[in-house]
């Protein structure tokens, strides 16, 4: 059964720790998950790699654990419902604070390129 809490998780506690290093937790995350056939939903895989991601090891093991990061996470799975996400990848665009949901699940480029030019459009008559 595939979780994608704990990964996620990891990356809030990244985020909570150094918000700039967390792109690279991301991504050590997404290639060992896709790439490498990683169980990321394994806290001391998570904990390794974000040693390789420069994180402190045993901060980062005790960050992933808190009951703050767990909450957290959890508010932003209710953050993420409460735009209307339900497919992943889901693309949004963000003007003056305000967000737009572009596509919700995977699309050609086909189809996504007359979304994005007309959003993009109506921003620069704005």
């Amino acid at each position: 059964v595939y979780d994608t809490e704990p990964a996620c998780r990891a990356l809030v506690a990244a985020r909570e720790l150094d918000a700039a290093r967390a792109w690279s937790l991301l991504a050590l995350i997404q290639a060992g998950f896709y790439e490498q056939g990683l169980d990321v939903t394994r806290p001391p895989q998570l904990v390794d790699l974000a040693e390789q991601a420069g994180f402190d090891r045993a901060q980062f093991a005790e960050a992933l654990i808190r009951s703050e990061t767990r909450s957290a996470t959890a508010a932003d799975f209710s953050w993420v419902q409460d735009l209307g996400i339900a497919g992943f990848p889901t693309l949004l665009a963000e003007r003056n604070g305000q967000l737009a949901l572009l596509t919700n699940g995977y699309q050609p480029l086909t189809s996504l390129q007359p979304l994005l030019g007309r959003w993009l459009q109506q921003a620069a008559c704005a």
